[in-house]
């Protein structure tokens, strides 16, 4: 016999708040999926154990280990598991990044909504590790929208600190983010940043939307700490990081986002803004190609 695949090691240093997100969302997907029972895998005998490898058939940033781990537990709660690559970690092409030893039926049963959550998260933190890698050097943090997969919230934007990025706003009900529309409703810059500092003392932050250097000037003057910057063409935000730099109100934070590219995120970056919001993050991401290969016990 073989020595035994050793416990888990890859969704230990998660926080509770992300093992609960993943049971929970786990749970979703595995009533989604097998329902009343997995009519395929009840063709295997109940006492079968095998064991299997995980693949990454392309390089990327692994991410999703307490996803994973959560639905081979929920169907086999003494499954054991090694992870070959560390949450967070790149892999190789054709790299092994997970080794199982378990019941053969619940490891099957729980095979695709486990390769689910690894490909989709896998493919956010990658996506975002290439963003951040872009912009080392300078003072952009790379962050996040709430353009993500309905219900996947959490788990997209947890997948965006394993890939370096920083998180936005969870919802609308975390922070406050006044755009063209909330200005025009509340009758102006000033007006709208009156009432939010008013009546949103317990928000995350506030933060404005500004489309011109006036709107800019305006915002600062009166006490804007935060300000979005959307859609600005280089030459115009350039002036805006001068202008908000010198204004006697004191630097804002300032945030860009709107028509960002890879291709053209550097030259964002160097014009000194502190964060450039990038919704492509969560929302336009093609999955990480994973496989698992499972071979009898010796």
């Amino acid at each position: 016999m073989t020595n035994p695949i050793q416990p888990a090691t890859g969704a230990a240093a998660a926080s509770a708040d992300v093992q609960a997100t993943a049971q929970a969302d786990v749970a979703r997907a595995l009533a989604e999926d097998v329902g009343a029972g997995d009519l395929t895998a009840a063709l295997i005998d109940p006492a079968r154990r095998v064991r299997a490898r995980v693949l990454a058939r392309e390089e990327a940033v692994i991410c999703g280990a307490p996803w994973a781990e959560a639905a081979l537990r929920a169907l086999d709660p003494g499954v054991r598991l090694a992870w070959q690559v560390a949450e967070g970690q790149r892999c190789a092409a054709d790299q092994v990044v997970l080794e199982i030893e378990g019941q053969a039926r619940a490891l099957l049963s729980a095979e695709r909504t486990a390769l689910n959550f690894l490909q989709l998260l896998s493919a956010v933190a990658t996506k975002t590790r290439r963003y951040v890698d872009a912009v080392a050097g300078t003072r952009a943090q790379i962050v996040d929208t709430r353009k993500t997969v309905p219900g996947l919230r959490m788990a997209q934007k947890y997948a965006v600190r394993m890939g370096g990025g920083t998180n936005h706003r969870i919802g609308l009900h975390d922070a406050v983010l006044i755009k063209e529309n909330h200005i025009a409703a509340a009758g102006g810059v000033t007006a709208v940043l009156r009432a939010a500092q008013a009546a949103a003392a317990g928000a995350k932050f506030i933060e404005i939307e500004c489309e011109t250097l006036a709107q800019l000037d305006e915002a600062l003057q009166a006490g804007a700490r935060m300000v979005l910057l959307d859609n600005m063409p280089l030459a115009l935000l350039n002036e805006a990081v001068r202008l908000n730099a010198a204004h006697p109100a004191g630097p804002a934070v300032l945030e860009i986002s709107g028509g960002v590219t890879l291709e053209g995120l550097r030259a964002l970056a160097e014009t000194g803004v502190d964060r450039i919001s990038i919704g492509t993050l969560t929302k336009d991401v093609k999955a990480i190609d994973f496989s698992m290969r499972v071979q009898e016990l010796a």
